[in-house]
């Protein structure tokens, strides 16, 4: 995997306020790919996602 692709991918929860950093890569939807699924606190809509490149 190259590094151009990659992104470093933060997402916040609102709700609980945990904080995740993960790395990603975009789809031909235009969507981060990171395998998350869902906040601890069960949450999976509200989530705050920022992305820069690597």
């Amino acid at each position: 995997m190259s590094t151009a692709n990659r992104y470093r991918i933060v997402i916040r929860c609102p709700v609980c306020g945990e904080k995740y950093i993960l790395r990603g890569k975009r789809n031909e939807q235009g969507e981060y790919e990171t395998g998350f699924k869902q906040c601890v606190c069960g949450n999976e809509d509200q989530l705050i996602v920022e992305a820069n490149p690597e």
